[in-house]
């Protein structure tokens, strides 16, 4: 049974980074040197704790947040391992809601990379306390300074040395400690050093971090701060102390550095994580108790808040809930799902190491842990008591922009696809799976191309549902360019015994865009009878739904029903509503049917030397620029775009933008298509019809 540690002794990191940089084998490095894996596992071979789902193992690269614990000096630290790749970032701004700091890695011969802007853009806008560590020196052609001076330039921020790395490439061999100001030179293992002077060729850039650093340390707290002032020195508890304040309030951004693949360097990064990063004490979170808003603190007496940040659905175990504790102590027992208002029965409660459920007797505030086959609880729930009902906000995540259409590759599988899409919702919210009305497909959206080849990869894997993809159909929609009056149908059948018969007269007129139908009876005196007149509206409405042109829904229309007449003996409701159809079709056929597209709002941020490539590119698919904004070294364009246009536009804006620029879209609204585009679409249609 995993030690219970008290919640101040707790550190909740985020491992963030550009794809590539290190992440997963910094955390074995971590792991190694704190006594938890006897040796460095490999992303190649798949013998990390954290990457070992199948599909992870399969494609080399962290796919979901993974909790991982490592023990060092009396401290427990949950380290967030996190998807480097944007198309899985779903499952970073779940690790960012429950971690206290991000830890954001910079590769040391690459710097700044796309990946990293946009990981840095993710931990600012939660406010999350960070530092950064420069990984990879053992690489040739890594540069320390000059990955920090990237970090200044491209990222806008100044970062403070707790390290400085002796040597760089073959000869990096350790590191000076800031802190300490003595030099660690490690053995062969990565893991033990020596404790020596520092280099005579470093040491006056030694003092200049130093300074800078014990200023930091000294703004964190008043009386920190007349100290340094009066003796100009701080003791190295007082840095910590100072470091931490100065942290946990987002006033700089230390810089840490290291060789994960051989681990020199990992004993400086754990002890910073230990003393310096913030606790869950040091984060409150707004949540709200009975409705009424408050900040909630980690305080393992306080009212129960466990926030359920993941599910997965494990073979064995069946679904298993990834949970942080706000607040109040999870334990075996009865709790309330604040967003249901039912119970749910905990059986045991456990601690998520990897693949690991290690049981434990409780999850204190603070911490993170698992619940295994609860019933009803998803992603963003709150787990809480009845007597003081706490709701922690959902994460909001980021929309999803790549649409696909989805069908089941083998005939009557239809009902196994839709089971294992819903599993794999449910395991990722930001997979998102819906059916549209207008074209009759199910849509499956994601984050990119990736992101949803391995969702369905991981449908046949685990629940044998195979799939198929295909561009999905645009849903357009149909109206009217003119309008039309005094269209007159008459429908009469007589077959021998009770006939129909009914009589309309309507005018047709187009009304203002996203108006939709209106229908407005103008019968004046008894030409047809009251109990008719729905009856004509209900066939037209018929009509709506299908269209003339392609079979697209007809919006933004207004029916006038002006006149007809009603048969003593063979004037029915079936009658009208027929005689609405006919009469609805005849006026289509003389007001000028046309076909209306969706069109919608994209923002683009972009760095400021890919802004006029992306505004012609634009251009070329009939968008519309409706304005930019400057945000520090980046620019985010706004513009108006056809749907139809944005197919694959992923792929393109990072092929424009080598991986930096991103972008998000929702519907604005429908306007009629170019008449040649028009024309095109329409002859693509009826020709796949027949």
């Amino acid at each position: 049974m995993p030690k219970q540690y008290t919640t101040d002794a707790i550190r909740n990191v985020a491992v963030v980074a550009h794809a590539n940089t290190g992440k997963t084998k910094l955390i074995e490095a971590l792991l190694y040197t704190s006594g938890g894996l006897d040796r460095i596992g490999s992303v190649q071979a798949g013998t990390t704790v954290s990457d070992f789902d199948p599909d992870e193992i399969e494609r080399k690269t962290t796919l979901a947040v993974t909790p991982i614990i490592a023990e060092w000096e009396g401290y427990k630290i949950n380290l967030l391992d996190t998807p480097g790749y944007e198309d899985f970032y779903g499952e970073l701004e779940c690790a960012l809601r429950v971690a206290d700091s991000a830890l954001i890695l910079v590769d040391g011969e690459s710097g700044v990379e796309g990946g990293t802007e946009k990981v840095w853009d993710a931990v600012r806008k939660v406010n999350l306390p960070r530092a950064v560590v420069i990984n990879k020196l053992d690489l040739d052609g890594a540069d320390y300074e000059k990955a920090l001076t990237s970090i200044e330039e491209v990222i806008g921020e100044t970062p403070v040395k707790i390290h400085i790395p002796i040597g760089a490439g073959a000869s990096f061999k350790g590191i000076v400690d800031v802190f300490s100001m003595r030099a660690w030179v490690y053995a062969a293992d990565g893991k033990t050093y020596e404790e020596t002077d520092i280099p005579d060729d470093i040491a006056g850039l030694a003092e200049e971090a130093r300074e800078a650093l014990v200023e930091a340390a000294a703004e964190g707290e008043e009386s920190l701060m007349e100290k340094y002032f009066d003796e100009g020195e701080l003791t190295q508890d007082e840095l910590y102390r100072g470091l931490r304040a100065s942290i946990a309030e987002g006033r700089f951004v230390p810089a840490l550095c290291c060789a994960a693949e051989t681990g020199v360097g990992a004993n400086g990064v754990l002890d910073f994580l230990a003393h310096c990063m913030p606790s869950p004490t040091d984060h409150p979170i707004e949540a709200t108790v009975n409705g009424q808003a408050i900040e909630l603190t980690a305080d393992p007496s306080g009212p129960l808040a466990a926030f359920v940040f993941k599910t997965v659905y494990d073979p064995f175990a069946g679904r298993v809930s990834l949970i942080r504790v706000y607040s109040g102590t999870l334990k075996p027992e009865t709790v309330v799902n604040a967003r249901t208002g039912e119970t749910e029965r905990i059986a045991k409660v456990a601690m998520q190491h990897g693949k690991q459920s290690l049981e434990a007797t409780a999850i204190v505030a603070g911490d993170i842990g698992s619940v295994a086959k609860l019933e009803e609880t998803k992603t963003n729930d709150t787990l809480t008591r009845a007597d003081k009902k706490v709701v922690i906000a959902p994460v909001q995540f980021s929309r999803s922009n790549v649409r696909l259409a989805v069908y089941p590759a083998t005939d009557g599988d239809d009902d196994k696809l839709s089971v294992a899409l819903t599993r794999l919702h449910e395991e990722d919210p930001t997979f998102i799976v819906e059916r549209d009305s207008s074209t009759h497909e199910t849509i499956i959206s994601g984050f990119g191309e990736q992101h949803i080849s391995v969702m369905l990869a991981r449908a046949k894997r685990k629940y044998n549902a195979s799939a198929r993809t295909q561009s999905p159909k645009i849903a357009y929609r149909e109206t009217i360019s003119r309008g039309v009056k005094g269209v007159d149908y008459t429908h009469k059948k007589q077959s021998g015994g009770s006939g129909q018969y009914a009589r309309v007269v309507i005018d047709v007129e187009p009304t203002p865009r996203g108006a939709g139908y209106e229908f407005v009876d103008k019968i004046f005196g008894g030409a047809i009878d009251q109990q008719y007149r729905p009856s004509v509206d209900k066939g037209i409405q018929q009509m709506l739904k299908d269209g003339t042109l392609i079979g697209f829904p007809i919006v933004d229309v207004r029916v006038t029903l002006v006149d007809g007449k009603t048969h003593p003996v063979d004037s029915k409701d079936i009658a009208f509503q027929t005689a609405g159809r006919g009469a609805f079709r005849s006026a289509l056929e003389q007001a000028g049917v046309v076909l209306l597209e969706p069109i919608m709002s994209v923002e683009i941020l972009c760095p400021d030397e890919t802004m006029g490539d992306i505004i012609g590119d634009m251009n070329s698919r009939r968008g519309r620029v409706m304005g930019m904004d400057q945000i520090g070294r980046r620019q985010v364009i706004k513009a108006q775009v056809p749907l139809a246009e944005l197919d694959r536009y992923q792929t393109d804006l990072k092929s424009m933008t080598s991986a930096r620029g991103s972008f998000t879209m929702q519907l604005s609204h429908y306007e009629e298509m170019p008449r040649d585009q028009q024309e095109k679409v329409v002859a693509e249609l009826r020709g796949e019809d027949e």
